[in-house]
């Protein structure tokens, strides 16, 4: 879909600006993911180095700014360009709530006397860690190169992020580790939480690039088998 898109629209106009800025958002987000979950995770202070929520403010500014781009554009260019403008619009809403978690991150580290450490369930939180880490360098990379099999494979992985994530938040309410503190339990609960929708979200962005407009957010559909 996002090949279409370029194709249709050149390079030096409304739309052009504003898939431009979408990238330049995701980048932010990940500055933010990578911030917030330092501070959680490694240190035994609230100190970020930089102000997420100004960040996240110009994350929400730029959002705005795509919404009136693609509008103005298609406003004066007719409906015949229409979907690919809806899909960039749909992409910016995806990393406008990735910016939302790195910033409910940030807030848990700011609550969160020392580093976190997740107890029995360290090891798995640090290969989701890892995972999201390399999902934010793949959807940067996707959108600049429209890359469909790099999309894909971030669509197909999707699963070993969401379901350990949720054996984490099971493991938590259902204190499978009592070494772990009231306070660390609680933290450990959202946090893993807030990195499973942020991979969702990441996936959502990788299935714009795969799939048609009405299927952004689902899985693919297969095709049929020829005989």
């Amino acid at each position: 879909m996002f090949k279409k898109f370029r194709e249709l629209f050149g390079s030096e106009n409304l739309l052009d600006a504003a898939y431009n800025t979408t990238v330049t958002m995701l980048e932010f987000d990940h500055k933010m993911y990578e911030a917030s979950r330092q501070t959680l995770r490694e240190s035994d202070t609230d100190e970020l180095p930089f102000d997420i929520k100004k960040t996240d403010r110009k994350i929400n500014k730029y959002e705005r700014e795509v919404r009136r781009n693609v509008l103005t554009h298609l406003t004066v260019a007719g409906t015949h360009n229409l979907v690919p403008g809806l899909v960039l619009v749909s992409i910016v809403i995806d990393v406008e709530r990735i910016g939302d978690y790195t910033k409910n991150i940030a807030g848990l580290a700011s609550m969160h006397e020392k580093a976190l450490k997740a107890g029995a369930n360290e090891k798995v939180l640090v290969e989701i860690e890892g995972s999201i880490e390399q999902n934010f360098s793949r959807i940067i990379s996707i959108l600049k190169s429209q890359d469909k099999k790099t999309a894909r494979e971030v669509m197909r992985i999707e699963p070993e992020v969401s379901r350990p994530a949720d054996a984490i938040l099971a493991d938590t309410i259902l204190k499978k580790d009592r070494k772990l503190r009231r306070g660390d339990a609680v933290t450990l609960a959202l946090y893993s939480r807030y990195l499973k929708r942020i991979n969702a979200h990441l996936t959502n962005i990788a299935s714009s690039i795969v799939n048609p407009f009405p299927r952004i957010g689902f899985r693919e559909k297969k095709k049929p088998n020829k005989s």
